[in-house]
């Protein structure tokens, strides 16, 4: 059957998380991601506190190596190829890896640069990102509209699934949207916990940021489709640098990709990597769709028959 792969982003993150990939991968996630990063992962991820791990810059390297380390598990036992790989903001990163157009090392650089490069340009203006609940597409425009009119910044982030909408401004927007939200017929808008208005004009320091990375950087073209966060659509290889650039400060269409990736054929869906989000998204974004979530090792062998493959060998995870 044809399936997709889909990469958690920042949120997804908590204290515990990857211990038994630590101790499956040394060989990606002890001193070959260390000595990339700058500090210990391995102590991050299992011991925290979690305010550290919460970090821009430290959130955002510790997933992709962690959702890539369980692909890399996971593709032993997928004798066919997915039908398509999609990534949630930093998870689009982690599915280029898993396609081969990245390096695991070029990518972690990357990500890691880009984490710091959004937390740096989160630090230039207290900003900040709502969920409104109860509020499509239409409805979250209209606000951010009402928003501009009046001097506001307020704009769509992320368009998460069909009633699942993100916008983002400066932190007197959000305050605004808290007290004014319910005019809209918004039920309810609801901070999120992160250090700014990423997906927005507020993180065009970090864009460039990211151009700069790429700057030299040999991207492959990739094994299968990837889809991208910013057009919904497959990546073009020659434009992969550019769009991931231009993803900094553009939406997340992650509704929009998958439906894309419906359309094209794809019914079946399997969240890889810490926690269960981009699973449900596309169960509430797609009525018909089949998700599972692989989270963890024991996840595997389950997963694999579920989606027609031939599980690992029980002494290998």
């Amino acid at each position: 059957m044809p399936f997709a792969l889909l990469f958690p982003g920042q949120g997804s993150q908590f204290v515990g998380m990857g211990s038994d990939l630590f101790d499956a991968r040394p060989d990606l996630l002890g001193e070959r991601s260390n000595d990339l990063l700058g500090f210990d992962l391995r102590d991050l991820c299992l011991n925290g506190p979690d305010d550290e791990l919460t970090r821009t810059d430290h959130a955002q390297p510790a997933l992709f190596a962690l959702s890539y380390a369980l692909f890399e598990e996971l593709s032993r036992s997928l004798p066919s190829p997915p039908a398509g790989l999609a990534g949630h903001s930093l998870g689009e990163y982690t599915a280029l890896a898993a396609s081969g157009a990245l390096t695991f090392e070029t990518g972690l650089s990357i990500v890691a640069r880009r984490g710091r490069a959004m937390a740096s340009a989160a630090d230039l203006e207290p900003s900040g990102m709502a969920a409104l609940v109860g509020a499509d597409l239409e409805v979250a425009r209209r606000v951010c509209k009402a928003r501009t009119a009046i001097g506001g910044r307020l704009s769509v982030a992320n368009v998460n699934t069909p009633t699942q909408v993100v916008v983002a401004g400066s932190s007197e927007d959000i305050d605004w949207l808290a007290q004014n939200a319910s005019d809209f017929g918004v039920r309810r808008a609801i901070p999120l916990r992160v250090a700014g208005a990423f997906h927005t004009g507020f993180m065009e320091p970090a864009r460039a940021e990211v151009e700069e990375a790429f700057a030299g950087v040999s991207v492959a073209p990739p094994s299968w489709p990837v889809w991208s966060n910013t057009t919904a659509k497959p990546h073009r290889p020659e434009d992969i640098a550019a769009t991931l650039a231009r993803q900094v400060v553009e939406p997340v269409l992650f509704s929009d990709l998958l439906v894309d990736m419906h359309g094209s054929g794809i019914e079946t869906f399997a969240h890889v990597g810490p926690g269960d989000v981009t699973a449900g998204l596309a169960r509430k974004t797609l009525d018909d769709a089949e998700t599972h979530v692989i989270a963890s090792l024991v996840d595997i062998p389950a997963v694999a028959g579920a989606l027609g493959t031939i599980a690992p060998p029980e002494e290998n995870l």
